[in-house]
């Protein structure tokens, strides 16, 4: 787990063939606008294929309907005007993960790893889940760890899962859920310059 250079030959991870990851895609797909949809896809893709190049254990189904439902929150019909995007997502997803079947053990886990993605830096050993969503929303959203992976690989995902527009949708999203929640994680993204990190963005270039 201490080699971060690019993998070459790195293929891009599909979804793990559960139920409850199927649901997933279905909730994410009715809810989610295209380009956010395809942003929580890309999130998951990016977390999987990093934890295969560093060796990372971890619970595959939760990842994967971590990173599908990590920003339910900021759609409509799940906004919440009193609590945190990433708050309000987690208990969604609690509510997903019961009508699943989940134990409770596992729900909370869930709406954890969702709350986590906010993080600037989540611990692997303690929460290798939550430590590979914080990693990949990164990656997504501003380009942060991007060298983790080859122009190849990214040109093959961006391909797969193109961007639709997101960064101008992402930072709409945050600039109203800062002007209704001042003290929110999105204000508090917004205040830190996320506009300027979001724009230089690389993945929002052409590869080549």
């Amino acid at each position: 787990m201490t080699d971060h250079s690019p993998h070459e030959g790195l293929t891009v991870p599909v979804a793990p063939d559960t139920a409850a990851c199927t649901a997933a895609l279905e909730v994410a797909t009715a809810y989610c606008s295209p380009a956010l949809l395809n942003h929580s896809v890309r999130s998951y893709v990016w977390a999987s294929a990093y934890a295969a190049q560093q060796g990372i254990e971890h619970d595959a189904e939760l990842l994967y309907v971590s990173a599908l439902l990590h920003d339910i929150g900021l759609v409509p019909e799940f906004d919440s005007h009193t609590v945190d995007f990433d708050v309000a997502g987690g208990h969604v997803a609690w509510v997903f993960a019961a009508g699943a079947g989940w134990p409770a053990e596992r729900r909370r886990r869930l709406s954890e790893v969702i709350v986590r993605h906010m993080w600037d830096t989540v611990d692997v050993r303690e929460d290798p889940e939550g430590h590979l969503l914080e990693r990949a929303t990164g990656v997504d959203v501003s380009g942060r760890h991007l060298d983790d992976f080859t122009a190849g690989f990214r040109a093959d995902v961006l391909a797969r899962y193109p961007r639709a527009g997101l960064s101008d949708e992402f930072l709409a999203c945050f600039h109203d859920q800062a002007a209704r929640k001042p003290q929110s994680s999105p204000a508090v993204s917004v205040r830190g310059g996320l506009a300027d990190r979001v724009r230089a963005n690389p993945l929002d270039r052409p590869v080549g």
